[in-house]
């Protein structure tokens, strides 16, 4: 019988595993070629979402979703890629060894955020990018109380004013009134080396942006950068210093290691090349889907972001094609020519804007609601039946925010 192993059970393996499964299941070779996804455990996290409190919630069980589509679960974390031999080296919660092999290959292992070599960073900074270390950080925020009044214990600093850094900002002023009490004083300091906030976001939200923080009480310091961290707080490239029991790193991202043993050709965040229809063009059998993927969305030279919306869509189009491939089918280029971004800014509202250039369609009260749809209810999956599940994984159907 003839093998699909997809690696990885984030939303891009997820939809990866059913795009495969409705082609199979249209196609009448259900029962000829067995697929399979391997990860740590059945659950897709939803990392859009780690940033609010009560990150434990944040976690849907997927078991069942793929043995209604007819996908075998295993449990375990591979280790090696062996390319020659088509098979995958891979460890069990118990810590066995074994080996699995493939026809075609999806890698799906995503991303983690990177920590440059910052003195103290290891030690005492916290973050909301993986799924443990958000639920780490939720508890600590809930234990404040109980350590002695200070301005060190009242005080949060966030690192990075990217997408993440300034989500975390905003949506901390809520959790720290929650933790300490309505009428305590608290102060959030974010931290951006660049000279204004969201850098990568461009001029179109940044003045709705700074309104939120300002309304908000977020402090910006601008153009400087952490330069070591310790117990008590930061001490920043300019000399200065923010006493904080509590620091947030929300630095930049890079690919899962695992690519480094499929390809050479990857960019500066590990990605690797895919061609159109998301093959890794150095390996044969193997394509790429999400935040391993360097994967054009149109003809105008942009790039998928590391973001479900273009991790849901890559998905569905590499599931497709792997297992077209596998058939002999004509296989489809990947494309998501629409690009928005819906910024969550926490008690203030959101900003939600269209295109590249990121221009603002929808702001405020409205935005947020948007955003609180699109994170609870447009980046999950349909109930665990067969027919909705298969339905849901055509390439066609496109996730825009």
């Amino acid at each position: 019988m003839k093998k699909i192993l997809v690696i990885g059970s984030g939303f891009a393996g997820l939809w990866g595993a059913l795009g495969a499964a409705r082609v199979l299941e249209n196609e009448g070779k259900s029962g000829e070629v067995e697929i399979s996804l391997i990860s740590p455990e059945p659950v897709l996290h939803m990392r859009p979402r780690l940033h609010e409190h009560e990150p434990e919630i944040m976690a849907t069980p997927i078991a069942e979703h793929l043995a209604a589509a007819g996908v075998r679960y295993i449990q375990g974390s591979v280790v090696s890629i062996d390319r020659r031999d088509h098979s995958v080296e891979a460890v069990s919660p118990s810590g066995e060894r074994f080996k699995l092999g493939y026809d075609r290959l999806l890698l799906t292992t995503g991303s983690k955020m990177h920590r440059p070599p910052v003195p103290g960073i290891h030690e005492h900074a916290f973050s909301v990018d993986q799924y443990d270390e958000a639920v780490e950080l939720d508890q600590h925020l809930a234990a404040l109380a109980a350590q002695p009044q200070s301005a060190a214990r009242d005080t949060v600093v966030v690192v990075g004013g990217g997408f993440t850094g300034i989500e975390v900002a905003a949506e901390l002023p809520a959790r720290l009134r929650a933790a300490l009490g309505a009428d305590k004083a608290y102060r959030v300091v974010l931290i951006e080396r660049a000279e204004q906030i969201g850098p990568e976001l461009g001029p179109g939200p940044r003045p709705v942006i700074e309104e939120a923080m300002y309304r908000l009480n977020v402090e910006c310091l601008l153009g400087t950068s952490v330069v070591s961290l310790d117990e008590n707080g930061v001490t920043t490239a300019d000399g200065g210093r923010v006493e904080a029991r509590t620091v947030i790193w929300t630095g930049g991202m890079r690919a899962s290691a695992l690519t480094e043993q499929v390809s050479e050709l990857r960019d500066l965040s590990g990605r690797l090349h895919v061609t159109p229809d998301l093959r890794v063009p150095s390996a044969p059998g193997i394509f790429a889907a999400g935040d391993v993927a360097l994967a054009a969305t149109d003809d105008q030279g942009n790039h998928a972001m590391m973001a479900c919306q273009h991790a849901i869509n890559m998905g569905r189009h590499a599931g497709h094609n792997i297992a077209a491939d596998l058939l002999g089918l004509e296989t489809v280029a990947y494309r998501q020519p629409f690009y928005v971004t819906c910024l969550d800014l926490g008690g203030w509202g959101a900003v939600y804007t269209e295109g590249w250039e990121r221009s603002i369609k929808m702001i405020g009260a409205k935005a947020k609601a948007l955003k609180t749809q699109i994170n609870t209810e447009w980046i999950y999956p349909p109930v665990p039946e067969r027919a909705a599940l298969l339905d849901a994984a055509d390439w066609r159907n496109t996730v825009v925010a």
